[in-house]
């Protein structure tokens, strides 16, 4: 299976796009040293919002690791931040700017049509069934783009991100009710720090999905991994700190299916 999927019961489903770290035995071969390691994965979020199955929200998250083909970039592979810096649809660096492959292994545009097709496809196939299944169900439908990243990449921004970063594409990709009704709970606590289509505006997927003139509103929330686990190597999952942000999480969560079931 190119991607794993558990249904739920509820009008909302959760994407996690950057979750996955394998990468097929050809293509790690052509790859530098620095790709070892997977640095820029979101990683443990399965684990981090595992309380979704008990709540009945669908979650599709992906098996192939964004060094193979990112998930989260528009199939053209236009730059969703013109002018400003970013790793494209199958990246050739990391966000720390070193080179991903071998001196002349990188991927040409038949073979990023190649990956397209066998990796990128079936995932957003999959999204998108869903989200057609529950909005015939329920008549409208939350989808939330879940993501992590190192508080601190140079390359993307300065200084800390703050911990929570929500986006909406500007308040295109959902209605300001349901924005309202998630980032109004996050910013009811003073622990983490919280900004809306700041940086981060919501990649691809929200962009694309979102549509909430067909009922299908869409969210990104970007959060900081130090809020989580260890942003070193080996990026170990730190259930103790985890558990600090997981009730707003889940309430969050809880915020958007309430509003969406109204």
């Amino acid at each position: 299976m190119e991607f794993r999927f558990k249904a739920g019961r509820v009008p909302m489903l959760v994407s996690m796009p950057h979750v996955g770290t394998d990468i097929p035995d050809e293509v790690a071969a052509r790859l530098a040293p620095c790709a070892q390691a997977r640095a820029d994965t979101d990683w443990h979020l399965p684990e981090l919002y595992g309380f979704l199955e008990e709540m009945g929200v669908s979650v599709l998250s992906a098996r192939w690791s964004r060094y193979l083909i990112d998930l989260n970039r528009p199939p053209e592979n236009t730059n969703l931040y013109p002018g400003m810096s970013t790793t494209g649809l199958c990246p050739v660096d990391t966000f720390g700017d070193e080179k991903l492959y071998r001196e002349g292994q990188e991927p040409d545009e038949a073979e990023v049509q190649r990956r397209l097709e066998a990796y990128w496809r079936p995932y957003h196939n999959q999204l998108r069934a869903e989200l057609d299944r529950l909005k015939a169900e329920f008549g409208s439908v939350v989808l939330w783009d879940a993501h992590s990243i190192a508080s601190r990449v140079p390359r993307f921004f300065e200084g800390k991100l703050p911990d929570l970063n929500f986006g909406t594409a500007d308040g295109k990709s959902c209605a300001k009710g349901l924005e309202d009704a998630i980032v109004d709970v996050a910013r009811a606590q003073d622990r983490f720090s919280v900004a809306v289509n700041g940086r981060f505006k919501g990649g691809h997927i929200t962009r694309h999905y979102g549509q909430p003139q067909e009922k299908v509103h869409a969210i990104q929330l970007e959060m900081c991994q130090c809020l989580y686990m260890n942003e070193a190597p080996p990026f170990a999952y730190r259930p103790d700190v985890a558990a600090e942000v997981q009730p707003l999480l889940r309430a969050m969560i809880q915020g958007a299916v309430d509003w969406v079931q109204k």
